[in-house]
């Protein structure tokens, strides 16, 4: 039994040796004798822990979630990926996998399907938004230990039997597999006779490809200028976001530096190509969830003057990442660098380095931002995201909208207005004040509930003063409090209720009409590019931001 752990721990000890020898010790010379001294103490408490631990363990586990807890300490993004993860990387950055072509949500008893991609095999095997999978080929997800996502997958034109609940009833489905491509570019066509419309989704081995295709055919088609849209684009390859720039900037454009403490990091990318239009006016449309590669592009079109950035201030991602090869098949993705665009400006919103008291990354203030200056002198900052120079207020998501988005409520009713109502004609679809009332029942029914930091405060206070004995009169004085909170919440929604229409909205439509039909139905209807529109229709006002 000993000899048999003693081999089990050897191999996942050795590929934490390794992965320290080939790096830290390289980095850190002057640290040499206290990386050794852990990794010796590291090695010592992991086998002692495999051999006398009251229980049989997994070192395999163990030993992943002991590097992950580790990397969980510095950042967000300094990720250790084992064999699935890898592939599960390969497939964000190639676009391409084998599958059923559907965004699934795994939880712990069930997939859900969050939305199908039109004619790949779970479209045609007739599911839809909503459905929750419960077996696969017998195997019930709810006993299933491993990643049960994992069982959608499997060799091209194979079959599986997927049980599934619609609405509280049981159904089965065959779904042959196939080779499923996203693209980084799903949409693209003309707004009016004069401006096209591009949707960048994310910056995988296709996007300056996709983008460069899609604003050569719209020019064809008569387009004389240009929205882009970026919104909740997560980013992805950096030098796919130097390439997409290159379509509207000449060849030899500094769009992106990186800097580091390892110096072969510190890098500068120019454009290399050939441009497509350097005069087509261009807005670039950003939100939130507008992050890293995203910015990159809108943040150097910005600096360079080269186009109008409208909607909410970016997510303010400008670390950069790169994945190192470890043994058997793993890999680590480190941050190595922060990134800087043209200007001089580093959009990074939260400092890693500098925790508050309870381990959360501190935000950069307003205050602490430093002033840049664009190509023709505009001044711009850092220390936040992309600052947009169009700022639209229904594009940013406040607190409320963001929990009411998190707790699923949004789709959950989509479902349910789906399976009641009858839609002849998607492009004249409009909510009314009756449906957002309906939607307000639909939170309150659901028990959705969202917790303020004022909340937190309070509860924290009280019980202070109930270990000190405090709190007879402010416990009465506390309920008052949380009951003008819960009213002060109601009217946080009726406050959002543009916003939180638009997004009911969205995911209404795909219910339809699937993503593309929502990419035309936004021409007619989404705020945001209606503004575009109107910026790029008056070219006076649109020179006149990049003044």
């Amino acid at each position: 039994m000993k000899t048999f752990l003693k081999r089990k721990v050897f191999i996942p000890v050795l590929a934490v040796t390794i992965l320290f020898t080939g790096t830290a010790f390289t980095k850190y010379n002057n640290d040499f004798f206290e990386i050794a001294k852990q990794i010796e103490i590291f090695t010592t408490l992991f086998k002692e822990l495999n051999m006398n631990y009251v229980d049989e363990t997994n070192p395999g586990d163990l030993m992943d979630n002991a590097i992950k807890n580790m990397l969980n300490e510095l950042d967000p993004y300094t990720r250790f990926y084992n064999e699935q993860d890898v592939e599960a990387e390969r497939i964000k950055r190639t676009g391409d996998y084998t599958g059923v072509g559907a965004k699934i949500k795994t939880l712990k008893d069930k997939l859900v399907v969050i939305e199908p991609y039109k004619d790949y095999p779970a479209d045609k095997a007739g599911l839809k938004a909503g459905d929750e999978i419960i077996k696969i080929d017998g195997t019930l997800i709810s006993t299933y230990k491993d990643d049960a996502s994992n069982l959608l997958k499997g060799a091209p034109n194979s079959s599986f039997v997927a049980t599934y609940v619609r609405q509280g009833k049981e159904y089965t489905a065959t779904i042959k597999r196939s080779e499923i491509e996203i693209d980084a570019v799903p949409h693209f066509s003309m707004v009016d006779d004069k401006t096209g419309y591009i949707v960048l989704k994310k910056f995988n081995t296709k996007a300056s490809a996709q983008t460069g295709y899609a604003l050569k055919d719209l020019k064809a088609q008569g387009a004389e200028r240009i929205i882009l849209d970026l919104r909740s684009n997560p980013g992805g390859l950096l030098r796919e976001a130097v390439n997409v720039v290159n379509l509207f900037v000449p060849k030899g454009q500094l769009v992106v530096t990186t800097k580091s403490k390892v110096k072969k990091y510190n890098r500068t990318y120019y454009t290399k190509k050939e441009p497509i239009d350097t005069e087509i006016p261009v807005v670039v449309l950003i939100n939130g969830s507008s992050a890293s590669a995203s910015e990159i592009v809108s943040g150097t079109l910005q600096d360079l003057d080269r186009a109008v950035v409208v909607g909410a201030r970016s997510f303010g991602k400008g670390l950069v990442q790169r994945p190192k090869k470890l043994t058997y098949g793993t890999q680590l993705k480190v941050t190595i660098s922060r990134y800087y665009t043209p200007s001089g400006r580093c959009i990074q919103a939260l400092d890693y380095w500098n925790k508050d008291d309870k381990g959360n990354a501190v935000r950069v203030e307003q205050k602490d931002y430093k002033e840049f200056k664009t190509k023709n002198g505009r001044k711009v900052f850092d220390g936040g995201g992309v600052f947009p120079d169009e700022v639209l207020a229904y594009s940013k998501n406040s607190a409320i909208t963001k929990a009411i988005l998190n707790s699923q409520s949004i789709f959950d009713y989509a479902t349910e207005y789906y399976y009641k109502h009858k839609i002849e004609n998607i492009n004249s679809f409009k909510l009314t004040d009756n449906d957002f009332s309906n939607f307000k029942k639909f939170l309150k029914n659901s028990d959705f509930s969202f917790e303020t930091a004022t909340e937190k405060s309070l509860a924290k206070a009280l019980k202070v003063a109930t270990t000190e004995k405090l709190d007879d009169d402010i416990q009465k004085d506390y309920n008052a409090l949380i009951s003008n909170l819960n009213k002060s919440k109601l009217k946080a929604i009726d406050e959002n209720k543009p916003q939180l229409m638009g997004l009911l909205s969205d995911e209404i439509v795909k219910r339809y009409v699937y993503r593309e039909g929502l990419y035309d139905y936004y021409k007619l209807h989404n705020a945001e590019i209606k503004k575009a529109t109107e910026i790029l229709a008056n070219p006076s006002k649109y020179n006149k931001y990049l003044r």
